[in-house]
């Protein structure tokens, strides 16, 4: 009697120790907050540019499975847009970070160039709430890639544009340059990159350990940012045409192409009546003879 009783307690002990570390990984998850880790590309959709050896869509999910398992490490929830290499368009992406209310939303992507030589690590984000969030991870990861500190920037790409929570895109190295492929084939490496966009998301702020590429100081591609800061990239206004100009522009070409057909028209009249005569001059030759 006596040793069932014990028994029955130490059930009871070890099912009240489960719910409470249940409960109390529950509370650390709640406390931490929820992180909507976003792959990019996937399925058809490669990512990078045409004949690019190094597929983008492969490394951008190795890195977010590694950041997922990073962060839960560290007491949050996690939420992944996709964890297999499938397609999935950017309105679902968006729905999923939107479904996640004072949730935060990282998407994660290496860039590409025709340019062999473009290098360096780029983040972005749209929302003025998110700034501090792209600033901290950006720092982080720079600290961490050995390549070019191409800035902090300000964009509307759509994943950030039509989500209703903070995000933020990062630009993990171009997988174009040999240099920087090379570094994200190796799992270590890419371990790294995880850690580090763990870290800026956890708030830990790294010390800015490169200045700012001088020729990625401003773009026209960006948009003007609130804050301003020596690794914000500043945003210079775009060229643009009048309807006039455009309008002189077809005019000329339309003129050249007229011209140019005048050209080919004599050209070819000349050649007949050269023809022509150099005929006449034979055969007048020949009655001579």
């Amino acid at each position: 009697m006596i040793n069932q009783f014990l028994r029955s307690s130490r059930v009871r002990l070890a099912f009240a120790c489960a719910a409470l570390g249940f409960f109390a990984s529950t509370a650390t998850a709640q406390q931490r907050g929820t992180i909507v880790v976003d792959a990019g590309h996937g399925g058809h959709d490669r990512g990078g540019v045409p004949g690019q050896r190094v597929s983008e869509k492969m490394m951008a999910l190795d890195v977010a499975q590694r950041l997922r398992a990073y962060l839960q490490s560290n007491g949050y929830r996690v939420v992944m847009t996709r964890n297999s290499d499938v397609f999935i368009p950017l309105g679902t992406r968006t729905a999923i970070a939107n479904s996640n209310r004072g949730a935060k939303f990282v998407s994660v992507h290496f860039n590409s160039a025709r340019r062999a030589g473009a290098s360096g690590i780029e983040t972005y984000y749209f929302r003025g709430d998110a700034s501090g969030l792209a600033t901290n991870i950006h720092r982080n990861v720079v600290a961490v890639a050995p390549t070019e500190n191409r800035g902090i920037r300000r964009r509307g790409y759509f994943v950030l544009r039509r989500t209703a929570i903070p995000g933020v895109l990062c630009e993990l190295g171009f997988l174009t340059n040999s240099y920087e492929a090379r570094y994200a084939l190796n799992p270590s490496y890419r371990q790294k990159l995880a850690e580090a966009i763990g870290r800026g998301i956890m708030g830990y702020r790294a010390p800015i350990t490169k200045p700012l590429n001088p020729g990625s100081a401003a773009s026209s591609e960006v948009l003007p940012q609130s804050l301003a800061g020596p690794d914000f990239v500043r945003a210079t206004p775009r060229r643009r045409t009048s309807r006039s100009s455009r309008r002189t522009s077809r005019r000329s070409k339309a003129s050249r192409r007229k011209s140019s057909s005048k050209k080919k028209s004599s050209s070819s009249k000349r050649r007949k009546k050269t023809s022509q005569y150099e005929l006449i001059k034979v055969t007048a030759d020949w009655r001579v003879c």
